[in-house]
């Protein structure tokens, strides 16, 4: 198989997936007309292993997570690929005027770290059931390993394919740290242009837990095989490096950016 880079123009709209209803496609209009040349300027996306994306149906994404930017790549990345990507986001994001307005009407999901994640998980559920790709930040926040390796995972994307039955996609990525370091500032100017390659790995084999009972310790052990896998990509966009043995664990390690109530 093939695994070599590919850049391509994004195209007018994803085949078969254009939103019919107008208060849905004007947003995914924007984002193709404007913001995804605008941060094409800042840097070029590469995707290896794109041939693996299903071209219709749900998906369940699991990705690491470096940089607050990192969605706006990868859901361009998907675009380039045919598929419209929705993903998690905190719920902060929908107060920004205009972004907000966006997130709404392209079909994102508020989380509200504060309260209850089930109305938020609910929602996620009903995008897969209805044949959309999902992304899901495993991690759930960005990574606090100190050479940007993914950490220890939540089970929400494991709790998601399984019951669903989507394919449980593992990708991982590596260069949008370059352009928004975590809790950086956006390094505006696009000289030398950035490079990103986002790789698809292949689902995850989800036959050895169906037919288990759908409990913590069926969810932990996908979550884990998920993790591995995300790792084991990564690694692969980093030639000459070796991930860490241990896999950082907020709850154990602690976090080092934290400043009050920071996440």
């Amino acid at each position: 198989m093939d695994d070599s880079p590919v850049e391509a123009a994004p195209p007018s709209h994803p085949a078969g997936e254009w939103p019919r209803d107008r208060k849905t496609w004007w947003p995914w209009r924007i984002c193709g007309a404007i913001l995804f040349p605008l941060i094409g300027l800042l840097a070029r996306t590469e995707v290896v292993g794109g041939e693996r994306i299903p071209a219709r149906g749900p998906v369940v994404v699991a990705s690491n997570h470096m940089s607050i930017i990192d969605p706006t790549y990868l859901v361009r990345a998907f675009w380039k690929h045919g598929r419209l990507a929705r993903f998690l986001a905190k719920k902060s994001i929908w107060k920004v005027p205009v972004i907000g307005g966006i997130m709404q009407a392209s079909g994102q999901i508020p989380v509200d770290r504060a309260g209850s994640a089930a109305s938020s998980l609910r929602a996620a559920e009903q995008l897969v059931e209805t044949g959309s790709l999902l992304i899901v930040y495993p991690e759930a926040t960005l990574t606090r390993d100190p050479g940007l390796w993914p950490m220890k995972g939540k089970t929400g994307a494991a709790r998601l394919a399984l019951e669903s039955g989507a394919p449980l996609l593992p990708i991982a990525h590596w260069g949008a740290q370059r352009v928004l370091p975590p809790y950086g500032k956006l390094r505006w100017w696009p000289f030398p242009r950035k490079r990103i390659v986002v790789m698809i790995g292949e689902p995850i084999d989800l036959a050895p837990w169906r037919d288990r009972p759908l409990d913590q310790r069926t969810l932990a052990e996908i979550t884990e095989t998920l993790m591995d896998a995300i790792t084991a990509l990564q690694a692969r966009l980093r030639p000459g490096e070796t991930p860490p043995e241990h896999r950082w664990d907020m709850a154990v390690d602690g976090d080092p950016y934290r400043r009050g109530a920071r996440s």
